[in-house]
């Protein structure tokens, strides 16, 4: 069972540097405050979640409550729409967070969540509790980056860096209708980059400015939203499970009448035990009940019809939506934090314990030394199976520090050509979780990897 209690972020952080899962952005000029790059195995690591998400909501749906296969379409809309759109949606007079500034350390902070800062001055106090604090009054400060398209900057010409993509969904519903052959109910899933200019940006990726989002808008009979929002609640948390998550590290939180969005009648988290998490758990997805706010609030504002025809029952209505949200970029962090593994007995005293189906490197193939013949039986091997899935392979170093480097990297399985290999074509796999190695046929082990792949739990 994983358990993120006793993990230490900064190691997390440390590795994730180390082995090229994340980087500061713009490091080499002292980076940039709220934002990341992704390296090389940690771009790999978010297409595999996302890649998974749309595959399980797009290609192949989950099966309703009533035994039918859903329906759920894919957009990707502009990162800049009109600005009207964001009028409409409350984003441009009620997307705030209150802020305060602490005139002693000339730092900000948010006003609602006091209690989840050290003060800088005195690390082992939170923010307002040192005697040094002096704290201006709560103001409110929009998280929307602002911009301006085309060659004059006025107000004419405002435009703003989208906040979540959920917008652009509701944007396209008239044209998805009117260009496929859909019906209620009935989905729309996109994954996009997003931004807020948030106010403290904090805890590595958990908080950023710039992040990308997977969101699915389930636009249903007003009558029958009740149904699809707990359907949605469980279909979500499952996929979450399936990539890996224990579900012990798992909860769902519904949220209070106070913190409701505006546009929200319910909302449940789906909340993580993050390692840094001073409450113990925080967000990773919220399924909201929307109800027919968006659309209603599009149609005023566009003047354009909006509502569904029901064929079947000769009437008209604004659709219901459920809306499960999350952050393709936070369930990186989630499944970082639930695969580090630490291991004494190992020598890189840690391996990265991801689902198979989620580790960016699948297998590495290494020869034992790097003569006798074995460099170029490995490379053929490893070309056979890049074809199909990501490969390592590497010619450097020890096997002992081959292998290490891939238990950081979460590689399930590791082939090395040996000197038997030439006489019995025959190579050693190695095991990640295990430790375990067995001789297997080289020309059995494209199976092997498809079949574990397939079947791994």
């Amino acid at each position: 069972m994983a358990d993120t209690t006793g993990k230490s972020m900064d190691d997390i952080v440390a590795l994730c540097k180390r082995r090229g899962f994340v980087y500061p952005s713009s490091e080499i000029y002292g980076g940039i405050n709220g934002f990341w790059d992704y390296g090389p195995l940690g771009v790999q690591l978010k297409n595999n979640v996302r890649d998974d998400w749309w595959r399980n909501l797009v290609d192949c749906p989950p099966t309703g409550p009533d035994g039918y296969p859903l329906q759920i379409m894919g957009v990707d809309s502009a990162i800049i729409q009109n600005p009207r759109t964001w009028e409409a949606s409350g984003h441009v007079a009620g997307f705030n967070d209150p802020m305060v500034d602490c005139k002693a350390c000339k730092a900000r902070f948010r006003a609602d969540q006091m209690d989840e800062y050290e003060c800088p001055l005195k690390p082992s106090k939170k923010i307002g509790q040192h005697d040094k604090c002096d704290l201006t009054e709560p103001r409110q400060f929009n998280l929307m980056f602002e911009s301006y398209a085309g060659a004059v900057k006025d107000d004419s010409s405002k435009v703003y860096l989208r906040p979540e993509t959920a917008q652009g969904i509701f944007l396209n519903y008239k044209n998805v209708l009117d260009t496929m052959r859909v019906k209620i109910p009935f989905g729309i899933a996109q994954i996009g980059k997003a931004f807020r200019n948030e106010v403290t940006p904090r805890n590595f990726i958990f908080r950023s400015r710039e992040f990308e989002q997977m969101e699915m808008e389930w636009f249903c009979r007003p009558e029958e939203s009740p149904k699809w929002y707990e359907f949605w609640k469980s279909e979500r948390l499952k996929w979450w499970i399936s990539l890996g998550v224990d579900k012990s590290n798992l909860q769902l939180r519904d949220h209070d009448q106070d913190e409701l969005s505006h546009y929200s009648t319910m909302t449940v988290d789906i909340e993580y035990k993050y390692p840094f998490s001073a409450s113990g758990f925080g967000e990773l997805e919220g399924i909201a009940h929307r109800g027919c706010f968006d659309l209603t609030q599009h149609q005023e504002h566009s003047k354009q019809k909006l509502e569904y025809f029901d064929q079947e029952r000769n009437e008209r209505y604004i659709p219901h939506v459920i809306e499960p949200a999350s952050g393709l970029t936070r369930g990186v962090l989630v499944l970082l934090c639930e695969a580090y593994t630490p291991d004494d007995s190992r020598p890189s005293k840690l391996y990265m314990k991801f689902h198979p189906r989620m580790a960016p490197i699948k297998a590495a193939v290494f020869p034992l030394v790097n003569k006798d013949g074995m460099p170029e039986l490995a490379e053929k091997l490893y070309l056979e199976l890049r074809r199909r899935l990501a490969v390592e392979f590497d010619v450097k170093q020890s096997i002992g520090k081959r292998y290490a480097r891939m238990d950081e990297a979460g590689t399930p399985y590791c082939f090395t050509i040996d000197g038997d290999t030439l006489n019995d074509q025959t190579v050693t796999m190695r095991d990640r979780d295990t430790l375990e190695q067995q001789r297997i046929g080289i020309d059995k082990v494209g199976r092997f990897l498809a079949e574990q792949l397939a079947t791994a739990q």
